[in-house]
C-alpha cells in the first residue's frame, strides 16, 4: 500500500467532491471513508487509475451518507407532524423509558444521548449542538445506541444508579441549554422518590430543587452567565430552597451518605448564605472531602480546589489544583479565578483567554472572554 500517493491524492479528490457539491465537511467524511475502503482493498486487488477510483468510492460514500440523513431528518419530521394523540389512559410510562434507555449495556454518555432523543423529544440536531457536535456525528451516537439494544433482553432494564445518573445529566442539560428540560427531569425524579425508598434518589432530587430555585438568576437579560457569587439572591425562590434542605436533611438523617447528597449539601450552602461574603467555605470544603471521598472524581478535585482557596486562600487552591491533570475541562478558567484572588493580574487575563477558547458552550465562552477583556483593561503597576 503506497500511503504516500494517498496522502498526495486526498487534496485532489477533496476538491472534485466540493466541485459537484458536496459540503466540505461531508466531503472530507467521504474522502476518509474512501481511503479506509482502499487500505482494504488496494493491496489485493490495486486500481489502474488510483485517483478514479478514489473518486467514484468517495462520491458513492457521499450519496449514501446524504441519502440516509435525509431519510433520519423525514423520519423526524413525519413524528412532528404526527396529529395529537386521541383520549388515552392516565398512566405515565415516561420513567419506565428512563430505565430502558439507561440499560446497562450502554455508556451513560450513550444512555443520555438516546434518552434526550426518544425520551425528551430532542430532534438529532438539537442534541447535537446541545453537546457542540457535528450532527451526524451525534446521528452514528444515537444509532449505535440503538443497535447495542436493539439485541437485548429489556427485562434487566437499567439500575437504579444509572437512571439517577441519566435524569441528573438530563437536568443539566435542561438548565443549561436551549431545551428546558429540568422541569421534566424534576418531575420525572419526584416521581422515582415517591416510588422508590431510596437516600440518593432523595438526594438528587434535592440536589435539583436547589439548583432550580436559583435558575432565574443565572442569565442577564442579554443572555450572559451571571456568576453564583454576583446573582442577585432577593430573587432565589425561597420555598424550593425550603424543600430542598427539608428533603436533604431527611435523607442525611439516614446515614448512608452518597454522592448526590454530598453535592446537595453544597448546594444548600450556598443557598443559606444571605450574600457571597458570608459563605460558609470550611464547611464546604468538608463536604468537597467527603464528595471526593465518594468519588475519587477529578472534576469534584477540582472543584474542591476553588473551595480551598476560598476557605485557606489562593495560594492554598493554587496548590491544590496544581496537583490535578491541567488538561481537566475548566482547569484553566479555576486557574485564573485563583491567580486573580492572588493579585497577579497577567496570568490570570492570559489563562481566562485561553479557558474561553475551550469553553463548552457559547454562554460561558462570552463570560471568559469578558473576564480576560477586563483583567486586560486594568491598568497594571
Amino acid at each position: 500500500m503506497d500511503e504516500a500517493l494517498l496522502r498526495s491524492l486526498t487534496p485532489s479528490v477533496l476538491a472534485v467532491l466540493v466541485r459537484r457539491g458536496a459540503d466540505f465537511a461531508a466531503a472530507e467524511d467521504a474522502v476518509q471513508d474512501a481511503l479506509v475502503e482502499a487500505v482494504r482493498v488496494w493491496p489485493a486487488d490495486p486500481p489502474r487509475d488510483a485517483k478514479g477510483w478514489l473518486v467514484t468510492v468517495a462520491w458513492r460514500k457521499f450519496l449514501d451518507a446524504t441519502r440516509s440523513d435525509a431519510a433520519r431528518r423525514r423520519r423526524e419530521d413525519l413524528v412532528d407532524e404526527e396529529p395529537a394523540a386521541g383520549p388515552a389512559a392516565a398512566a405515565d410510562d415516561t420513567l419506565q423509558l428512563y430505565f430502558l434507555c439507561a440499560h446497562p449495556s450502554l455508556t451513560p454518555s450513550s444512555a443520555v444521548a438516546l434518552t434526550l432523543r426518544a425520551v425528551g423529544g430532542l430532534t438529532t440536531r438539537q442534541i447535537a449542538q446541545a453537546y457542540l457536535v457535528p450532527e451526524a456525528t451525534m446521528a452514528q451516537r444515537i444509532s449505535r445506541a440503538k443497535r447495542t439494544v436493539s439485541d437485548v433482553r429489556f427485562d434487566q432494564p437499567g439500575n437504579v444508579a444509572t437512571v439517577l445518573r441519566v435524569l441528573y445529566l438530563v437536568f443539566n442539560e435542561g438548565y443549561s441549554g436551549d431545551v428546558d428540560l429540568a422541569a421534566e427531569a424534576i418531575r420525572l425524579t419526584r416521581q422515582l422518590a415517591a416510588a422508590i425508598d431510596h437516600p440518593e434518589v432523595a438526594g438528587l432530587l434535592a440536589l435539583m430543587l436547589l439548583h432550580h430555585a436559583r435558575r432565574a438568576t443565572r442569565t442577564a437579560p442579554d443572555g450572559s452567565l451571571v456568576p453564583l457569587a454576583e446573582q442577585d439572591r432577593g430573587r432565589w425562590d425561597t420555598q424550593v430552597i425550603a424543600e430542598g434542605v427539608r428533603i436533604l436533611q431527611a435523607a442525611l438523617a439516614r446515614d448512608r451518605l452518597g454522592e448526590f447528597q454530598a453535592q446537595a449539601a453544597i448546594a444548600a450552602l450556598h443557598a443559606d448564605a444571605p450574600t457571597a461574603e458570608e459563605t460558609d467555605w470550611v464547611q464546604i470544603l468538608e463536604w468537597y472531602d467527603e464528595l471526593a471521598r465518594l468519588t475519587d472524581s477529578p472534576v469534584v478535585r477540582l472543584n474542591r480546589a476553588v473551595a480551598v482557596g476560598e476557605a485557606d486562600g489562593p495560594r492554598a487552591g493554587l496548590a491544590a489544583l496544581a496537583a490535578l491533570d491541567d488538561s481537566l475541562p475548566r482547569h484553566a478558567a479555576v486557574a485564573a479565578y485563583l491567580h486573580e484572588r492572588d493579585g497577579d493580574l497577567a496570568t490570570a487575563a492570559r489563562l481566562y483567554a485561553e479557558a474561553a477558547r475551550k469553553a463548552p458552550n457559547l454562554a460561558e465562552r462570552d463570560h471568559l472572554t469578558r473576564q480576560a477583556a477586563r483583567l486586560n483593561a486594568h491598568p497594571r503597576p
